[in-house]
């Protein structure tokens, strides 16, 4: 008897390619929508044809496939989610997982200031030189985090806003958050993980409780469920939880517009800019929804005026944990920044999660 769960190996492989296509998928969004992200829908248009943005496309400085604060900040998740796990499988000590969410998210602010990895360096995602590069972080995780004795307790129920952003619900936390779906803990469990990790940053409900959605649909989804219904169940948790009305308002709208015929840029951006956290969401959910082919919805993604970074990449994220790698283009996936270091990092936390 080996030291995995009772999973058939057919079932195993499926969980560790849909973590890696929730994370690459995610990264590929994020890099697709990076050189457009504060740019109109009209000069998309004007700039890349009338489809707008067809593939993946030069940034500012001419470089195809940067990910941006989006994917570096999911990659510092992943790594916290990973310690946490592990240090309560090899030493038996549970809780403290937000704490060690958190000091990831401190390796990653200094991420965003240092040149380069200190001496006292040795390993781990704070090693990577390529991730020492600061692409437009938002304002409210940048505060949030320089407050360093912040700390939720990780046992407390989910309730008022904390003392950080209480006004924030800036998708900075949603865009994060997909990897607490990963981690084959049940839906309302990685629902609150995500919430409580959300508050580090961003105080709003809408802000912490789109986070805690997106983790529910991720871990639906990951079980074998499709998107709608996914969605559907994350709507039914959402319920349960005072302050929820925006975050379920948006995705019932992305839900009702996706039935409502050909997909258009026009009909995600009546969604709102993305830029808050249940837009960013309700947005990404469209256009996985809407649109039959990945590559389409991806591009449906980020071709639109607004946050069109955070928009492709949660779509990416859904559309990786729904089809796994395989389903994603893979000759996009061959420009993406850091892909290696992605492949590796998914595959080492999916390893993790399916040991006793």
């Amino acid at each position: 008897m080996n030291d995995l769960w009772n999973l058939s190996w057919e079932a195993e492989a499926l969980y560790r390619a849909r973590v890696r296509g929730c994370l690459l998928g995610g990264a590929l969004g994020d890099a697709l929508g990076y050189p457009v992200e504060f740019d109109s829908l009209d000069r998309i248009r004007a700039a890349h044809g009338p489809r707008g943005v067809a593939g993946p496309v030069p940034d500012a400085d001419g470089v195809v496939g940067r990910i941006s604060d989006d994917t570096q900040m999911t990659l510092f998740t992943v790594e916290g989610l990973q310690q946490a796990h592990a240090r309560e499988r090899l030493k038996g000590i549970g809780g403290g997982w937000s704490r060690l969410v958190r000091w990831a998210y401190g390796r990653w602010l200094d991420t965003q200031s240092e040149p380069g990895p200190g001496l006292d360096v040795k390993g781990g995602l704070a090693a990577q030189t390529w991730l020492y590069a600061r692409r437009a972080p938002g304002n409210a995780c940048l505060s949030g985090l320089g407050e360093q004795d912040h700390c939720p307790d990780p046992m407390s129920e989910l309730g008022p806003p904390g003392p950080v952003n209480p006004d924030s619900k800036g998708c900075g936390a949603v865009m994060r958050s997909a990897p607490f779906g990963l981690s084959r803990a049940p839906a309302g469990t990685v629902f609150g993980m995500a919430a409580r990790c959300a508050q580090m940053t961003h105080g709003h409900p809408t802000g912490y409780y789109a986070s805690g959605a997106l983790a529910a649909i991720v871990a639906h989804l990951v079980a074998g469920d499709s998107l709608e219904g996914a969605v559907l169940r994350a709507l039914r948790l959402l319920a349960r939880h005072p302050g929820h009305e925006e975050t379920t308002a948006a995705l019932n709208r992305a839900l009702d517009l996706a039935s409502e015929g050909a997909p258009t840029a026009e009909k995600a951006e009546s969604l709102g800019a993305g830029w808050i956290a249940e837009e960013a969401l309700a947005i990404a959910v469209y256009c996985a929804l809407a649109v039959p082919r990945v590559t389409d919805a991806l591009l449906l993604s980020v071709n639109h005026s607004g946050d069109s970074d955070s928009t492709g990449a949660i779509c990416g994220n859904l559309l990786g944990a729904r089809h796994g790698d395989h389903g994603l283009p893979q000759e996009w996936l061959e420009r993406i920044e850091g892909r290696a270091t992605i492949t590796l990092l998914a595959d080492d936390f999916a390893t993790e999660c399916v040991r006793r």
